[in-house]
C-alpha cells in the first residue's frame, strides 16, 4: 500500500513548485518580454492491491510558458511597419524645413530677381538699380545652394542611421544565434527552456524594429530568421552579417549588402524595404530625397537658363554694342555609370546636353541597351515612362549622346541620368559688373507720327538669340476690319505707301492679342500692339542706336514673372503642356512635400496604434495578471498547508505504530 508519508511529501513538493512559479511570475510582472509560467501537475498513478487501486499522490510534469505564436508574429510585423512609418515621418519632417514660406522662400527669392528689373526698366542707366538685380540674383543662388547643401546633409544622416541600424541588426542576429544554440542543447530533456524562449522572442521583436523578418521553426527547437521572406539572416547557431555598401550608381547613397564567402553581395531593394527602420530610411533616400533634389534642381536649371537666355537677347552698357553675358552658372547634366559596367576598351560613354531647359522634368532617368542595335531604352524614374532613343535624339529638353565600342553597349550596362540633380547645389551668380545687365533691346519699334489709328507698341521681343546684324524694316497696314488688320513688311528702303512693283518681305493678318512675327533669316522678333492700327499706318523696326537709355530687354525680363518656363511637357505634334512660373513651381514643390509629410504622419499614427494593440494582445494572452496570481497564491498556499497536515498526520501514525511495537 502506498505510504501516506510519501504522498504528503510529494504533495508538499508539488505545491511548493507551484508557489515558487507563482512567485517568479509576480516578481517578473514588469519584466519586458516575460511570459507567464505555469506548473503542470499530474497524478502519480495508482498502485494495485487486493483491496483495489490506491493513489500515489501528485507529481510535477513540467513548467510551461504561456505563448501564442500567431499573436507574437503579428506583434513583430506591426512593430516593423510602425518603425518604418515613424522613421519616414521623422525624415520627411526634417526635409519639409527646407521648403520655407514667405519672404525667406526660394520662390520669393526668384520673384525678387525679376521684380528688381522694374527699377532698371524705369532708369536703365542707374547703376544702383542694376546692383540690386545682382544682389537679388546672389540671394536666389545662395538659397538654392543652401537647400542643396541641406539635402546633402540629410543624405549623410541617412547613411549614418543606416550604419547604426545595420550594427544593431548584426548584434541582435548574433544573440539570436547564441540563444538558438542554448535552446538546442536542451533537446531531448522533454522540458522547454522557458526563459531562453522568452529571450529569443524578445530579441526577434527588437530585430523587427530595424527590419521585417519571418521565422521558421526547426526540429531541434531553433528558429530560422529570414529578411524579406527569403534572405537568410539566422539559421541555427549561425548568423549572417549585413553591411552598408555604396549604391551601384551613386557612391553618396547607401545600400545594404550581406557578407558571403565570395565577398559582399548587395541585396535587392525589395528584400530590405518590407518594413523596419532600414526600410523607412531607404524609402526616404530613394524617393523623397531624390524628388526634393530634382524639384529644386528643375527650378534652378530652368530659371538660370531662361534668365540667361533673355539676358543674351539684350545689350548692356558697354560700347561698342555688346550682348549680355550670363548672370547665372548653368549646371550640366550628370551621367553615372553602374559600377558593374564594362570598363576599358569595352566601356560605353554616355552624355547629356540641355536643348531646352523649359522642358526639363524633376526626375532621374535610367538608360539601358534597347532591343535593337543602336537604340537605347530610357526610363523616366518619376513615372516609369519609357523612351526608345538613338544617339542624338532629344527627350524632355535633353539630347542624348552615346559612344560605344565596336561591339555596341554591353547587354548588362546601365547608366543613371541626372539632368537637374546638381543644379540647385551648384548654382552661382557669375556676373559681377552691374554695367553687364543687358537692359536694352537690340532693336526698337517706332510708330509713324502720321498714323491715324490707335495702335501703340506693347512690346518687341526677340524669338531667337541674336545672330548678326538686324535689318531695318517697316510694317505697313494695308487694310483694317474691326479689331484685325492685314499687313506687309517691307525693307526700310521702300517708299511707303508701296507701289505695285514693291515686293514685301512678308505678309500676314494681325488680330488683337496676337503678335506680328518676322524672321529675316538670321534673327526673329515678335511685335505686340495695343490698340488698333488704321489702314496706311506704319511701324518701323530698326537696330537700336541708343541702347544705353533703352529699357526693352529689362521690360522683357520683368515679363518673365508671369511666364511658365518651368517644367513644360512635350505632348507631341509640336504642342506643350503649360509650365509653371518660378513661384508656382516652388509652391507646387512645397505642397508636394507637405502632402507627403501629412500622409506619413497619418500612416505613422495608424501603424503605431495597430502595433500598440498587437502588443497589448500579446500581453493579455501571455503576460502576468497580478490579481490572478494572487488568487492562485492563496489557493496553493492552502494546498501546501493541507499537504503539510497530511505529512504531520502520517508522522503521528508512524510514531503511534512505533510506540505500539515497543
Amino acid at each position: 500500500m502506498p505510504s501516506l508519508l510519501n504522498i504528503g511529501t510529494r504533495a508538499m513538493a508539488a505545491n511548493q513548485a507551484v508557489l515558487q512559479t507563482i512567485g517568479n511570475n509576480i516578481s517578473n510582472v514588469n519584466t519586458p518580454g516575460y511570459s507567464r509560467q505555469e506548473v503542470q501537475l499530474a497524478s502519480s498513478g495508482g498502485q494495485y492491491t487486493g483491496a483495489g487501486f490506491y493513489g500515489n499522490g501528485v507529481q510535477v510534469q513540467t513548467v510551461v510558458r504561456s505563448s501564442n505564436a500567431f499573436l507574437t508574429r503579428e506583434a513583430a510585423l506591426t512593430r516593423s511597419q510602425a518603425a518604418a512609418d515613424t522613421t519616414l515621418e521623422s525624415q520627411l519632417t526634417q526635409l519639409e524645413k527646407l521648403f520655407t514660406t514667405g519672404s525667406s522662400s526660394i520662390g520669393q527669392a526668384g520673384q525678387e530677381v525679376l521684380n528688381a528689373f522694374a527699377d532698371v526698366a524705369t532708369q536703365p542707366k542707374d547703376t544702383s538699380a542694376r546692383q540690386v538685380v545682382l544682389s537679388r540674383a546672389e540671394e536666389f543662388a545662395s538659397r538654392m545652394r543652401s537647400a542643396g547643401s541641406q539635402i546633402d546633409t540629410l543624405q549623410a544622416g541617412v547613411n549614418a542611421d543606416l550604419k547604426n541600424s545595420v550594427d544593431q541588426v548584426n548584434r541582435l542576429a548574433a544573440q539570436i544565434a547564441k540563444v538558438n544554440q542554448q535552446i538546442a542543447s536542451y533537446r531531448g530533456s522533454e522540458h522547454t527552456p522557458n526563459d531562453l524562449l522568452d529571450q529569443r522572442d524578445t530579441l526577434i521583436n527588437d530585430l523587427s524594429e530595424y527590419v521585417q523578418v519571418t521565422t521558421i521553426a526547426a526540429e531541434d527547437g531553433t528558429l530560422g530568421v529570414f529578411i524579406g521572406g527569403s534572405q537568410r539572416l539566422v539559421l541555427g547557431n549561425q548568423a549572417e552579417t549585413l553591411q552598408v555598401v555604396p549604391d551601384t550608381f551613386d557612391a553618396s547613397k547607401s545600400r545594404i549588402g550581406i557578407q558571403e564567402s565570395g565577398g559582399v553581395r548587395t541585396l535587392d531593394d525589395s528584400v530590405m524595404q518590407a518594413g523596419g527602420t532600414i526600410a523607412g530610411l531607404l524609402g526616404f533616400q530613394d524617393k523623397d530625397l531624390v524628388d526634393a533634389r530634382n524639384m529644386l534642381g528643375q527650378i534652378a536649371a530652368a530659371f538660370a537658363s531662361r534668365v540667361n537666355q533673355q539676358q543674351s537677347y539684350g545689350l548692356d552698357l558697354r560700347t561698342p554694342k555688346h550682348y549680355g553675358d550670363a548672370i547665372f552658372s548653368e549646371a550640366q547634366p550628370r551621367v553615372l555609370p553602374a559600377s558593374t559596367n564594362a570598363t576599358g576598351a569595352a566601356a560605353s560613354s554616355v552624355s547629356l546636353s540641355i536643348s531646352d531647359a523649359t522642358q526639363l522634368q524633376a526626375s532621374d532617368y535610367r538608360l539601358e541597351p534597347g532591343t535593337t542595335a543602336g537604340q537605347y531604352t530610357v526610363t523616366r524614374l518619376s513615372d516609369n515612362k519609357q523612351f526608345t532613343l538613338a544617339s542624338g535624339d532629344t527627350f524632355d529638353g535633353l539630347t542624348l549622346n552615346v559612344a560605344t565600342p565596336a561591339g555596341g553597349m554591353g547587354a548588362t550596362d546601365r547608366f543613371l541620368l541626372q539632368p537637374v540633380a546638381t543644379a540647385a547645389a551648384s548654382l552661382q551668380r557669375v556676373l559681377d559688373d552691374p554695367t553687364g545687365i543687358a537692359a536694352a533691346s537690340p532693336i526698337v519699334a517706332t510708330p509713324a507720327t502720321a498714323n491715324a489709328g490707335t495702335a501703340t507698341v506693347a512690346s518687341l521681343a526677340l524669338g531667337t538669340a541674336p545672330s548678326g546684324s538686324f535689318s531695318s524694316v517697316n510694317v505697313y497696314f494695308n487694310g483694317t476690319s474691326g479689331s484685325s488688320a492685314t499687313y506687309a513688311i517691307y525693307d526700310a528702303s521702300v517708299t511707303l505707301p508701296p507701289s505695285a512693283s514693291d515686293v514685301p518681305l512678308a505678309t500676314g493678318t494681325w488680330s488683337a492679342g496676337s503678335p506680328i512675327t518676322y524672321n529675316d533669316g538670321a534673327n526673329q522678333w515678335q511685335l505686340s500692339l495695343n490698340g488698333v492700327p488704321a489702314t496706311g499706318d506704319r511701324i518701323s523696326v530698326a537696330p537700336n542706336d541708343y541702347w544705353t537709355t533703352n529699357n526693352g530687354n529689362a521690360a522683357a525680363m520683368l515679363a518673365l514673372r508671369d511666364e511658365g518656363f518651368v517644367g513644360r511637357q512635350d505632348l507631341g505634334g509640336g504642342s506643350f503642356a503649360p509650365g509653371e512660373t518660378v513661384t508656382g513651381a516652388y509652391a507646387q514643390a512645397m505642397s508636394d512635400i507637405g502632402v507627403r509629410v501629412q500622409s506619413a504622419s497619418g500612416m505613422a499614427e495608424i501603424s503605431g496604434s495597430i502595433a500598440s494593440e498587437a502588443e497589448a494582445a500579446v500581453s493579455n494572452e501571455t503576460g502576468v495578471n497580478l490579481d490572478e496570481e494572487a488568487a492562485r497564491l492563496i489557493q496553493f498556499q492552502q494546498s501546501y498547508q493541507a499537504a503539510a497536515k497530511v505529512l504531520q498526520t502520517a508522522q503521528k501514525i508512524f510514531d503511534t505504530l512505533l510506540s505500539l511495537g515497543g
